[in-house]
């Protein structure tokens, strides 16, 4: 089979995974295939996510590096297990594949945890909320592209709407709140739908308001997204160029600090539905 010439996200990671296990054993691309009788340019194709690796593959190079977390080296076999296309696979080559691995992330997470400051989380925005956003990009988006970016948001809520739900916590600033997109009836609109969401099993959402003042990360807006084991879990961050997905231990801990402080500064999740109620009755 030839490698793939553009690998998901989710391919990458395992191959990445797989490369930090061989790493760990002090073990070189070379030695590595050697012990499995292969060549180096193929372990070192597999773990950038450009060649397929089986189950049974994984598990016996997960016993010659002398791996012993059976939890971490079951949920690698389950990646490389996984079988069909996710419903993002209908927009590959018209979308950007950021924001297909994105909706990956989301819909393989065990749970959410998001914090937006200035918009509303996309897994919860109405469809005049998005439409609207993306009709004010830079440089200007075609109909027919703003269309398939709201089709693929829009999509994205699945996981929201899904029994059972994944557990999501969305913690959302104030600015997010009054910053006014579709107009006052659509932002009016698109408040209304964060109250229904917050009432949904599974779902909490807290606001911070303006008068808690600054908290670490308020320039930050983020996903984190938890694996099956703590060695996989994702933090995804928007950037000017699209999405950056970043799973190093340094970084991970950086936004658990960001978001178990947010939480801290945010209302309570009822006080947050009163809150919203207020500004909503505002506009």
């Amino acid at each position: 089979m030839p490698p793939r010439a553009a690998p998901t996200a989710r391919q990458q990671r395992l191959g990445a995974e797989l490369r930090k296990m061989r790493e760990q054993a002090g073990l070189s691309a070379t030695e590595a295939g050697r012990l499995i009788s292969a060549d180096r340019s193929r372990i070192s194709n597999v773990e950038a996510g450009r060649l397929g690796v089986s189950s049974e593959r994984i598990r016996t190079l997960a016993g010659l590096y002398q791996c012993p977390d059976g939890a971490y080296v079951d949920a690698l076999v389950r990646i490389a297990e996984e079988r069909g296309k996710g419903w993002w696979e209908q927009f590959r080559g018209t979308l950007a594949t950021s924001m297909l691995d994105l909706a990956e992330l989301e819909y393989r997470a065990t749970s959410l945890t998001v914090m937006q400051v200035v918009y509303i989380p996309g897994l919860l925005q109405t469809e005049e909320y998005a439409a609207s956003l993306f009709r004010n990009t830079v440089p200007p988006l075609s109909p027919i592209e703003v269309d398939r970016r709201v089709a693929h948001r829009m999509s994205r809520k699945c996981i929201v709407q899904r029994t059972p739900t994944t557990p999501c916590t969305f913690v959302v600033h104030e600015a997010a709140l009054r910053m006014i997109h579709p107009g006052r009836e659509g932002q009016r609109r698109q408040l209304d739908r964060l109250l229904e969401v917050s009432t949904y099993e599974g779902i909490e959402l807290q606001v911070i308001p303006f008068s808690h003042g600054s908290f670490p990360g308020a320039n930050s807006s983020c996903t984190y997204a938890t694996g099956p084991v703590p060695q996989l879990d994702t933090v995804q961050i928007d950037t000017a160029h699209g999405s950056l997905f970043l799973d190093a231990e340094s970084h991970l801990e950086n936004y658990r600090f960001i978001l178990r402080y947010a939480k801290k500064t945010s209302l309570s999740p009822k006080d947050s539905g009163d809150f919203i109620r207020s500004v909503a009755n505002q506009l």
